[in-house]
């Protein structure tokens, strides 16, 4: 069995898969909601105390691990990291107080990876994938199953809460200004070019499960259906619109981690939805965690069979 550490921007979670005749299969998760984006300064470090959280959930994950049988962690961080002025100081104070390794991955590395943890699960041959971090949102365009465009924008659910929303739940004005601020970000994105087929997206990372969470909540569909109407997320933040007590109890009830962050996410994927054109999101239940791992176990089937 192995351990995948993600340190995102909103969550970190630990992930203990086992590897079988080259497939992946989840056996254990440990998520937790530690905000690190929220632990930035306004010059753009991350403070002592967000590195003191950090330092502390990750040996919260090593004690889980030293009651399990892996064979090798590994450690990756996101927009948690890659975002901030002190990247490499913070890694190096994290690495020595807990003894993790931690490879800090570019967002085009990201969105990549994304696709070829995704692809483990679905069919993906022409089109558009969308992760929805807590900093960070990346965007892979496919053709023929090959990747020809990774993107990875500067707008995530947790950092747009942060800037835009005073309260804690955002007012109609400043869920405008994160929809105006998404645009912003794909308008100044460099050579992102538009797929074949925007119809359908792959829909990748906690946001976008979560948004389907709450649907299947709110619609009164099974547990099991994995796929968004775009439509549907639109009316969604309608409902939440006319009715702000009922949405903030259907939260509550389905994704209550996520109650300051949802409407953010949803803002941006109804946006990005909307610019493409798209009708359907499928969500996968495989995407950057799955990716990172199968990457480094190839590279260590590399390194034996040298």
């Amino acid at each position: 069995m192995y351990g995948i550490i993600d340190i995102g921007a909103n969550s970190m979670r630990l992930s203990i898969y086992k590897f079988e005749n080259n497939e992946i299969y989840p056996m254990l998760t440990k998520k937790i909601t530690a905000g690190l984006a929220g632990y930035v300064n306004d010059a753009g470090y991350m403070t002592t105390k967000g590195i003191d959280k950090a330092v502390g959930y990750l040996n919260e994950f090593r004690k889980i691990l030293r009651n399990v049988d892996v064979k090798d962690t590994y450690v990756f961080a996101t927009a948690s990291l890659r975002n901030i002025k002190n990247t490499e100081e913070a890694a190096r104070i994290i690495e020595s107080r807990t003894g993790l390794n931690i490879e800090v991955i570019s967002g085009e590395e990201e969105a990549t990876l994304d696709y070829v943890g995704a692809s483990m699960k679905l069919n993906l041959e022409n089109g558009l994938l969308i992760d929805i971090g807590g900093g960070s949102t990346e965007l892979v365009f496919y053709m023929n199953g090959e990747i020809k465009s990774a993107q990875s924008l500067p707008v995530g659910s947790l950092n747009m809460h942060n800037k835009y929303v005073e309260d804690f739940l955002p007012t109609k004005n400043e869920m405008i200004k994160i929809e105006r601020k998404v645009i912003k970000e794909l308008e100044k994105a460099v050579k992102i070019g538009i797929p074949v087929n925007t119809r359908i997206i792959c829909g990748v990372g906690g946001t976008v499960r979560a948004t389907c969470k709450l649907m299947n909540e709110i619609y009164d569909l099974p547990e099991s259906n994995r796929n968004i109407p775009v439509e549907d997320i639109g009316k969604i933040i309608e409902y939440y619109k006319e009715d702000r007590y009922d949405f903030i109890t259907q939260i509550i009830k389905t994704i209550p981690d996520r109650l300051h962050t949802i409407l953010p996410g949803m803002i941006i994927l109804n946006t990005l939805a909307t610019h493409f054109k798209s009708e359907t999101i499928n969500v996968s239940e495989f995407g950057v965690r799955e990716g990172y791992l199968y990457k480094m176990i190839m590279s260590r089937i590399e390194e034996d069979v040298r």
